[in-house]
């Protein structure tokens, strides 16, 4: 049964660091270059970046492993606050909103289920989901690239729908994300 965790310590910050460059890029576009791919993640997913969201007052990391005292496989990272981005802001109409920044699994534990068991990206949507709850928001939302299709379908059967699109850039390139929204109990 996978195990999800509230990361309060940096000192797991280098680890998810390696998950998070090792899965960002699966959420890219085929056409995505590695090198933007990978000034992305010199930019925005080190260690560094890990442990100042992991000490932010507004947001939080959460980590999933297969077991418990197992490795990471997979992080989420959220916060709680208002979406700075105004086109984002006129698509996610309720509030408070908490937003899923990032959600991923190492792809080797993708399709890890057995009758059992949840599998690690289940478990980690729904710890996600009750976490922006307790942190008292009314909804929760993401961006999705639009040819991320497989990442669609789950977003979906987790009960989010399509609320807008924003723009995200990836080096010298503007790509296309749908905005998703799903309302919290």
């Amino acid at each position: 049964m996978p195990i999800v965790e509230t990361v309060t310590d940096s000192g797991s910050a280098g680890e998810i660091a390696d998950v998070a460059a090792a899965t960002f890029p699966l959420a890219c576009p085929p056409h995505a270059r590695a090198t933007d791919i990978n000034g992305f993640i010199d930019a925005h997913l080190r260690a560094a970046d890990f442990e100042t969201h992991i000490n932010a007052h507004d947001s939080d990391v959460l980590v999933v492993r297969p077991h418990d005292g197992g490795p990471i496989i997979g992080y989420a990272l959220l916060h709680h606050r208002p979406p700075a981005n105004p086109v984002v802001a006129a698509a996610v109409t309720a509030s408070p909103a908490s937003e899923i920044s990032k959600i991923y699994v190492r792809p080797e534990h993708h399709a890890r289920r057995t009758a059992a068991t949840q599998a690690p990206s289940r478990a980690l949507m729904a710890a996600a989901r009750d976490c922006a709850h307790a942190r008292g928001s009314a909804v929760i939302w993401l961006g999705v690239n639009q040819e991320n299709e497989r990442a669609q379908r789950f977003y979906a059967k987790n009960g989010f729908t399509r609320a807008g699109t924003r723009t995200f850039e990836l080096g010298d390139r503007v790509e296309h994300d749908y905005v998703l929204v799903a309302t919290l109990p």
